[in-house]
């Protein structure tokens, strides 16, 4: 299901075999709100025996690309890559009319990994002044002090740091809810109305 919905490409499926094991009915899951569907799932993972960061920072994309199919925020863009915004890929993103994109860099665990963020949020921003960036974590401990640093202004291109378990997820959800989603338009890199082509030239002097 995942490879047919796009979530999964390529022959690097290993993520993508567990989670059609333990939840290849996630379109049936009942759930009260997207933070109790994040725990629910997550917890389920975590009994896997095989597990390794790498594993786990799949998974927790493919949860939350499954929860933002429940909660009708499409189009969704997976391992995204941006115009003018040369050597990042963003996890996970969408284009919206009122803000144009909007990203969330997904990380299980922080460390210094939210410094990586925040620069490749400042990117983003460079180019779409309007855009929003989030980065969505399962750690409350590191959440709380990458909070600090933006609040500080330590880190400038984060809006927010979330903990998908959280009811703050739960509100961002609600946020993202509220905007209008579309498909990014199409960049035309030189736009002007006096364009002189060879066939102009031509047809003025042969």
């Amino acid at each position: 299901m995942l490879k047919q919905l796009g979530i999964v490409i390529g022959s690097n499926t290993k993520a993508g075999n567990i989670f059609e094991t333990l939840f290849s009915d996630f379109m049936e899951v009942n759930y009260d709100k997207p933070s109790d569907y994040i725990k629910l799932f997550w917890d389920k993972y975590e009994s896997y025996p095989q597990r390794n960061s790498n594993l786990n920072g799949k998974m927790f994309e493919y949860i939350l690309a499954s929860l933002c199919i429940r909660e009708n925020i499409l189009p969704l863009y997976m391992s995204a890559k941006v115009a003018f915004v040369p050597n990042v890929v963003y996890d996970l993103m969408f284009y919206t009319s009122e803000r144009g994109p909007i990203c969330l860099s997904v990380k299980t665990s922080l460390r210094e990994r939210y410094k990586q963020a925040d620069l490749e949020s400042i990117a983003l921003k460079y180019v779409h002044r309007k855009a929003l960036s989030y980065l969505i974590t399962l750690n409350e401990t590191e959440a709380l002090g990458v909070k600090r640093k933006i609040k500080s202004g330590d880190v400038i291109g984060l809006d927010n740091v979330v903990v998908a378990t959280s009811l703050e997820f739960n509100d961002l959800v609600n946020e993202l809810k509220t905007f209008k989603f579309e498909e990014p338009p199409t960049v035309k890199v030189i736009q002007s109305t006096q364009v002189i082509t060879i066939e102009k030239v031509r047809s003025v002097f042969l």
